[in-house]
């Protein structure tokens, strides 16, 4: 029977190159961009889902984690690379980790050193990789009016065809 834990590895490893490819997929020259004045720029955008998968590494290993908002990158060549280093400690962290640990250790999540929600760990860690999800989503309705082609992501991209 394969557990929660399993499942999650799995769907993990599925989103990786994905991620890696649209961070990669930024032009330089146009981080900046933001489609109105009330959203995240590119930039703030991958940065957030960068921090996003060093928090995922801290959830496994620790019992609390203050949630990471920003990790900060050069260009977008840079913050592919730094994805894909994050990305497989969190791999290679969930190595370690039992169904018990998993499914019944509670972690606190903290913002700013204050106390935001306790849960298990596996609740959280689902918590935080939707979250990468819908980032990448969100940055990847960026990337033509920055000036960029989409890279494939479920199935094919009008741009890689």
């Amino acid at each position: 029977m394969n557990s929660n834990l399993t499942f999650f590895k799995a769907c993990f490893k599925n989103e990786m190159q994905s991620t890696i490819n649209l961070l990669a997929a930024m032009p330089n020259d146009n981080l900046s961009y933001k489609p109105h004045p009330v959203n995240r720029s590119a930039k703030e955008i991958a940065e957030h889902i960068l921090a996003h998968v060093l928090d995922l590494k801290i959830i496994i290993e620790n019992n609390a984690c203050d949630e990471a908002l920003v990790f900060d990158f050069e260009s977008a060549a840079d913050a592919s690379q730094k994805l894909s280093h994050l990305w497989t400690a969190v791999e290679q962290a969930l190595e370690n980790v039992t169904n018990e640990q998993w499914e019944n250790e509670m972690v606190e999540l903290l913002v700013s050193g204050k106390s935001f929600a306790s849960m298990p760990r596996t609740n959280m860690m689902w918590f935080f990789f939707f979250d990468i999800i819908h980032h990448r989503g969100q940055l990847s309705s960026y990337i033509r009016p920055m000036g960029g082609k989409n890279p494939a992501v479920y199935g094919y991209s009008a741009d890689t065809i």
